[in-house]
């Protein structure tokens, strides 16, 4: 598969164009940010560690039936995905109280949320990210009302799948996003699942082993990403 051209360059990664129309190469680069792009860093080690986690949670869900747009790793850094319409909105469970639902609603960080909490926000920085119903999105015409649905019912799969992956590696999952396209007219995941863009704890000590460690200053970034890692078995 020959690389060609950028097609998009993110806040930490960059899409590709290939030979093939069907398929991107998504690369994730050493660059960090929090906070709509105020607070920004290269990390060492960064892209190369969220490649091979996003590769391994992927693949753990595509066999468990999730319909992803991974393909294979490239390299270190890089990976081959179906070339995809992406649909703008972001959909987030919430197991576990934390960030800005605590600033939203005055709830207790740590709370546990029994049902989990489902919430659209549309991927827009300019906006920052707001959050958003289905009926926004059925007026702006973001996604047909069945690929909405199709998309919460795999969201949900997605948190009975990955919240027991990460507890029975003595971790909580707190919560999480996830972002979909159209593949030829199917719902399919896409973007990353990484430590990035979602919380994980430790389940004993509450440790945060997520982005919260460089959004709050506390240091030791990436060795908390290998922590999950190697807890889940993502050969690094």
């Amino acid at each position: 598969m020959e690389k060609r051209q950028e097609l998009y360059a993110g806040k930490a990664k960059s899409v590709y164009t290939t030979d093939n129309d069907d398929y991107v190469i998504l690369s994730f680069r050493d660059d960090t940010s929090a906070f709509d792009g105020e607070k920004i860093e290269q990390l060492s080690r960064k892209g190369e560690v969220n490649n091979k986690f996003n590769a391994f949670i992927m693949e753990y869900l595509s066999n468990a039936g999730i319909p992803t747009h991974f393909e294979k790793l490239l390299n270190a850094n890089e990976s081959l995905v179906k070339n995809m319409q992406m649909i703008p909105v972001e959909c987030v469970v919430r197991n576990v109280a934390s960030g800005s639902l605590c600033r939203r609603l005055g709830v207790d960080d740590g709370l546990e949320l029994n049902p989990p909490v489902f919430e659209f926000f549309l991927k827009n920085d300019a906006l920052h990210d707001p959050m958003i119903n289905e009926f926004h999105i059925e007026t702006f015409g973001w996604a047909k009302s069945e690929d909405v649905s199709t998309m919460k019912q795999l969201t949900f799969n997605v948190n009975e799948l990955l919240s027991k992956l990460f507890a029975d590696a003595g971790m909580i999952l707190v919560d999480y996003k996830l972002e979909f396209g159209l593949f030829k007219g199917d719902v399919v995941l896409g973007d990353e699942f990484s430590p990035d863009g979602c919380r994980l704890w430790d389940a004993e000590t509450r440790k945060k082993l997520d982005k919260d460690r460089f959004r709050q200053g506390l240091g030791g970034v990436i060795e908390a990403y290998e922590e999950v890692a190697r807890r889940i078995g993502v050969p690094l």
